[in-house]
């Protein structure tokens, strides 16, 4: 058994795709239609071979059940080389602050992306 990736339900995919390739960066790797009509897009980090899988399920969709921000998840955690500098660099390209520099260790901060869903920032030691 092998990690592949973790799948997120979003609630706006263009929403979510700009967020994850602009301001993370990440690449799409691969796209397709479920065969109930949702849609689901895999996004990757060169060099990665982890994936994030956004989930959309439009509206009348059998799964587009009410959203419950981040409820099934608790965060998705990314190592980084300077914590507080990507915190900074991510908040200032629309990241929501959660957890910044001086309220936790500066090692470990946490930004949010456009539907709630916790992002670690763990700096590599």
């Amino acid at each position: 058994m092998r990690f592949w990736y973790t799948g997120i339900r979003v609630r706006n995919l263009k929403r979510s795709l700009d967020f994850y390739t602009g301001v993370l960066g990440m690449k799409e790797v691969r796209r397709g239609k479920m065969p109930h009509g949702g849609i689901y897009v895999g996004l990757r980090f060169p060099h990665s071979k982890n994936e994030l899988e956004l989930n959309y399920y439009p509206r009348g969709n059998r799964f587009a059940t009410k959203y419950a921000r981040g409820e099934e998840m608790d965060h998705l955690g990314f190592v980084v080389k300077d914590a507080k500098k990507a915190f900074r660099q991510l908040v200032a390209k629309g990241a929501r602050p959660v957890i910044g520099p001086g309220e936790t260790k500066d090692t470990e901060l946490y930004v949010a992306d456009p539907d709630g869903i916790w992002i670690e920032l763990c700096q590599a030691s």
